[in-house]
Formats: C-alpha cells, sequence, structure tokens
C-alpha cells in the first residue's frame, strides 16, 4: 500500500460542529454581549458612582432597618462637595472602629466583592453606617440640661433619634480634629458609635480619607424606597 492509498482517520467533528453552530447564532451572541455588557457597566457604576449596600444592624434604627438596602452615593464629596452635619455616611472603619482585617484570598474576595456589587453582602466586615453628628473643628458636648448633645455651644435638634432614646447615656466633649468626623447611630442605646472609641487613637472620631460614599436612598425593600436627604421629599 503507498503513501497516497492510506486513509486518514476521519475526525469526529460533531461537537466541535454544535459548538460552532451554538457560538454563530445571531441570538446567543446578542444575549452573551448584553449580559457582559450589563455586568462590566453595573460593576463600573458601584466601583466608581453608586454602590448598593446592606445595613446589617440595628444601630441606625428607626432611619434604617436591619436588611435594608441603601444607595451609597460614591461621588457625594467629589467635585467640591462637602461633608456636611447629618449626613448618613458608609464608611470603612478598619484602624479606628475595627482591627485591621486579614485578607480573604482570591476566592474570599472575589465572592465578596460580587455580593458588595448587587448588595446581597457588606463590601467589607469594616465598612460601617452612622450619621456625621460633628466635622473638623467642631466641639461636640454631652449633654446640656435638657439632656441635649451640643454643637459649638448650639443645642442640636436630633427628630431622627430613635423613639424612647436619650440623645447619649455617655458623657463626652471632644473639639473634632480637622479631617475627621465625629459619627453616631440613631439608635443611641444600640449602637457602637464615636463614643464607644473615646480612648482610641482618634478619640473615637474618623478620617474623611475612609468616607465610601453617602447613603442618599433606600432602595429595597419597595415598601421602604425613600430618599434619606433632607428635603428630597
Amino acid at each position: 500500500m503507498t503513501e497516497s492509498d492510506a486513509q486518514l482517520p476521519e475526525r469526529d467533528r460533531s461537537s466541535g460542529s454544535e459548538w460552532g453552530r451554538w457560538w454563530r447564532s445571531r441570538s446567543v451572541r446578542v444575549w452573551t454581549v448584553s449580559l457582559l455588557s450589563t455586568v462590566l457597566v453595573f460593576g463600573l457604576t458601584s466601583a466608581y458612582v453608586v454602590q448598593p449596600f446592606v445595613i446589617p444592624s440595628g444601630s441606625m434604627e428607626g432611619t434604617l432597618q436591619v436588611g435594608d438596602r441603601v444607595l451609597v452615593n460614591k461621588l457625594a464629596y467629589s467635585f467640591g462637595g462637602e461633608i456636611r452635619r447629618g449626613d448618613v455616611i458608609v464608611f470603612d472603619g478598619a484602624g479606628t472602629f475595627a482591627a485591621e482585617p486579614e485578607e480573604p484570598g482570591l476566592f474570599g474576595g472575589l465572592l465578596r466583592t460580587a455580593g458588595a456589587v448587587v448588595g446581597l453582602a457588606p463590601a467589607s466586615g469594616t465598612d460601617y453606617v452612622k450619621r456625621v453628628i460633628g466635622i473638623g473643628g467642631d466641639r461636640v458636648v454631652c449633654c446640656d440640661a435638657q439632656g441635649r448633645i451640643e454643637v459649638n455651644g448650639e443645642p442640636l435638634d436630633e427628630p431622627y433619634l430613635y423613639p424612647g432614646d436619650e440623645p447619649s447615656t455617655v458623657r463626652f466633649d471632644i473639639e473634632v480634629p480637622e479631617g475627621r468626623l465625629w459619627v453616631m447611630g440613631d439608635h443611641r442605646s444600640d449602637s457602637a458609635d464615636s463614643r464607644e472609641y473615646l480612648g482610641a487613637p482618634g478619640g473615637g472620631t474618623i478620617s474623611e480619607d475612609k468616607v465610601i460614599g453617602r447613603a442618599d436612598w433606600i432602595g429595597w425593600p419597595p415598601s421602604r424606597m425613600s430618599s434619606l436627604r433632607s428635603g428630597d421629599g
């Protein structure tokens, strides 16, 4: 038998052909591109513009309930925006409110990031949501003769306080350093906030650099959808 007479073994092209026909299907290509584009846009939006954040505790009741998804505006303090007293913020408490976390590893980090992008989990175990009570240069004191917190000698009106709570049962008198914030939960009797860390470095204040963004809206559940900004309706 000559070399030219030899029969080359026939290849099984069925699997490759099926895959090729599947991928060449216009509808499959359109759905695949649409899905990847949606994931990319949502991921970039969450990373740089608005990120959903799940409320893990009752420290901000009755403003925020456990399980609420708030939409955090990451551009609120960009382009000249300033942090103001009364803002509800999400911040990284690592090094102040919490110890520096251990690295979760590649797989754990991916899971945590994916959960944070869709608001199913906090982006980090060291992320907190609190209300800004004092900004850099403020003197914050508890309390006056009527039991109210004072900021720069003026009593603070706090309609957001959890019903039945006092403004604070912990006495303090602190001048907030420039570039730092004094923050407290609305549910004062159930909030580990700046008062809890008076003896820690920074005297319980957090750095403005640790602020992730301003919580502007409750986005879920539908029955609680509302703005967190006063005057927004």
